[in-house]
C-alpha cells in the first residue's frame, strides 16, 4: 500500500472540502483523485480515511448553521411537547429533515456491501456524472415552470412530505458519481422550493447522513483508521473543514441568483473525459 504524503493529505482535503456539497460528486473526485495518487481506491485504508476526514467537512456544516440548528431543534421538542407549538414552520422543517434521514440510514445500511464493493469503480462514477446531469436538467426545467406560475415555496412552507420525498431521492446518492447535494437540491427544485431555501435543505440533511456513514465507516475501519499516520488525518480533517466552511459560503450566495446548469456541463464534460481515460487505458477502474 503506497504511503499518504503531507501533500497528498492536503489535496484530499482540498477535494473533500471542495466537492462535499457542491453538487459534483465528493465520492466520485475523491475516487478519480485516489487513483491520481496512486492509491487503491478500495484498499480498507483508503476508505477509512476517505471517512474520517469528511467529518471535516460535517464540522463545517455544524459551525456554519449552528444557529439554525439549534432552533430547529428548540422548535421540533416544544412542538412533541404542544399543540399549540406544532403551528411553527420550524417543526414542520425539523420534521422535514428527521423524515427525510431514514431513507438514506436504511438503504445505506442493506447496500453497504455493494456500495464498498462493485459500485466503486471509475466506470459507475462516469455513468453517475452524465446520467444524473439529465436529472437535474429536467428538475431545473420543472423549477422554472413552477417559478412563472408563482407556486415555488420558501422555508417556511417546506412540509414532512418534502422531506420523504427529497430522502428518497437522496438514497440514489449512493451511488459514486452522483451526487448527494445534487440529488437533494434537485428534488427540493422539482417539489417547487425556492433555490436558496432547497440548498439549505440539502445541507441540513447532509448532518444525519454524512455523519452516520462517517462514524459506520470509521467504525468498521477502525483497525485501518491510522493506517496513513495520525499527522496526515489531521491534516485532512482540518483542511477539508476549512475549504467545506468556504464552499458552503459560496454555493448559499451562488444558488442565490444562478442555476444548477453550471455544475451540469462540468459534470458531462468530467464524465466524458473519464470515459475517455478508462477506454484507452490511461487510468484504471478499480
Amino acid at each position: 500500500m503506497p504511503d499518504l504524503s503531507y501533500l497528498d493529505a492536503i489535496i484530499l482535503g482540498v477535494v473533500e472540502g471542495v466537492t462535499e456539497y457542491l453538487p459534483v460528486s465528493s465520492t466520485g473526485h475523491l475516487t478519480i483523485t485516489e487513483k491520481l495518487l496512486g492509491l487503491q481506491v478500495d484498499d480498507p485504508a483508503v476508505t477509512a480515511y476517505t471517512a474520517i476526514i469528511q467529518l471535516g467537512a460535517i464540522l463545517a456544516t455544524l459551525l456554519y448553521f449552528w444557529r439554525d440548528i439549534v432552533r430547529f431543534a428548540m422548535a421540533w421538542f416544544r412542538g412533541l411537547a404542544r399543540e399549540q407549538a406544532r403551528r411553527d414552520p420550524d417543526y414542520g422543517l425539523a420534521w422535514a429533515v428527521v423524515i427525510g434521514s431514514i431513507p438514506l440510514g436504511i438503504v445505506g445500511f442493506l447496500a453497504r456491501d455493494v456500495i464498498a464493493g462493485p459500485l466503486r469503480s471509475l466506470w459507475v462514477v462516469a455513468a453517475a456524472l452524465v446520467l444524473w446531469s439529465v436529472v437535474m436538467v429536467v428538475a431545473e426545467r420543472m423549477h422554472t415552470r413552477l417559478d412563472r406560475r408563482g407556486v415555488v415555496r420558501g422555508e417556511h412552507s417546506v412540509t414532512p412530505l418534502d422531506g420523504l420525498v427529497i430522502g428518497l431521492v437522496q438514497c440514489f446518492s449512493l451511488v459514486p458519481g452522483v451526487s448527494r447535494s445534487g440529488a437533494t437540491i434537485s428534488a427540493g427544485l422539482a417539489r417547487g422550493i425556492d433555490r436558496v431555501t432547497a440548498t439549505r435543505l440539502s445541507f441540513f440533511l447532509a448532518i444525519p447522513a454524512l455523519t452516520a456513514a462517517g462514524l459506520f465507516q470509521a467504525v468498521e475501519e477502525r483497525a485501518q483508521l491510522t493506517s496513513f499516520g495520525v499527522g496526515q488525518m489531521l491534516v485532512g480533517v482540518v483542511v477539508a473543514f476549512v475549504v467545506a466552511y468556504a464552499s458552503i459560503a459560496w454555493l448559499l450566495r451562488f444558488v442565490a441568483s444562478n442555476s444548477l446548469l453550471a455544475f451540469v456541463w462540468y459534470r458531462v464534460v468530467l464524465g466524458a473525459v473519464l470515459v475517455l481515460a478508462l477506454a484507452g487505458g490511461w487510468m484504471s477502474a478499480t
